[in-house]
């Protein structure tokens, strides 16, 4: 009875429609995280709290759901996906409304939307793939700061005088640095300089060159190549599944042939006894 009601937890928690609903669910979560932003009326805001309640609820029996159809505690918390799901889930249920810490509860039910990430395996591959680039994209963010660093060091020396509010120190360099990196109106920078220093748009474009252009194009390509050994994983992984699916298969064919053999071996000894008799 537990064996076949475990079953059917199972292949609802695995089936598409279900899926599609805790995705719709988690969308309508989102929207009422945005809706609570506004002045609304009285009458529409206890509604709201309604829906948040029911919301609240549906997701501790998908959570609920997804647990048993694990049918192991260490299963279920071996995905990082799941203990992040079942910590929104818990916070969630925490009466924090009236109490002193209820921008927590809020804040909670915002990341209720990044659920959204570890329904869909197109975001967790996504998501997974960041994270194993970080390693690699930490070395670059390193070399982007020492180059951020020397470049504010050499502005602040040349153009502190020129422009205070720009070129105070070396945390204010940076700063700007990082506007001029992200164009953001970084020709006004320049041209205030070059009135003084004519020659200045050569640091400029050597700095954009380095970060902007080069960094950047590192970082991508970083990124794209996780993604590529991440899917090249993937692909094998699920090559490595169809053919042990396929021996098994092959395997299962062989015993039948086995079976017939024997039978028909038994059934001509059968008829060369009888011939005998």
């Amino acid at each position: 009875m537990l064996a076949t009601l475990s079953n059917k937890i199972e292949w609802i928690s695995t089936n598409k429609l279900f899926e599609r609903c805790v995705i719709a669910v988690i969308i309508l979560a989102a929207l009422l995280v945005g809706a609570k932003t506004f002045i609304l009326p009285h009458a529409v805001s206890e509604a709201l709290s309604y829906l948040d309640f029911a919301i609240t609820v549906f997701f501790v029996l998908e959570i609920s759901m997804r647990f048993a159809a694990t049918k192991s505690l260490s299963k279920f918390l071996s995905s990082g996906w799941n203990i992040f799901d079942s910590i929104v889930v818990m916070v969630s249920l925490l009466p924090l409304e009236n109490s002193e810490i209820a921008l927590v509860a809020r804040l909670v039910r915002v990341f209720r939307v990044m659920r959204m990430i570890s329904v869909l395996p197109e975001l967790r591959f996504l998501i997974n793939s960041l994270i194993k680039a970080l390693p690699q994209l930490g070395y670059v963010m390193l070399l982007m700061f020492i180059i951020f660093y020397i470049y504010a060091a050499i502005g602040n020396m040349l153009f502190a005088d020129i422009s205070e509010f720009l070129w105070g120190d070396i945390a204010i360099s940076m700063l700007t640095l990082f506007r001029v990196m992200t164009f953001e109106d970084w020709t006004d920078v320049m041209y205030e300089t070059m009135e003084v220093v004519p020659w200045s748009w050569t640091y400029y474009v050597s700095f954009i060159f380095l970060t902007a252009f080069a960094f950047l194009n590192m970082v991508i390509g970083i990124v794209v190549g996780v993604m590529d050994d991440e899917r090249n994983k993937q692909r094998m992984a699920q090559q490595a599944k169809d053919a042990e699916e396929q021996k098994a298969l092959r395997d299962e064919e062989m015993d039948e042939m086995q079976l017939l053999l024997n039978e028909v071996r038994a059934l001509r000894k059968e008829i060369n006894q009888l011939k005998t008799d």
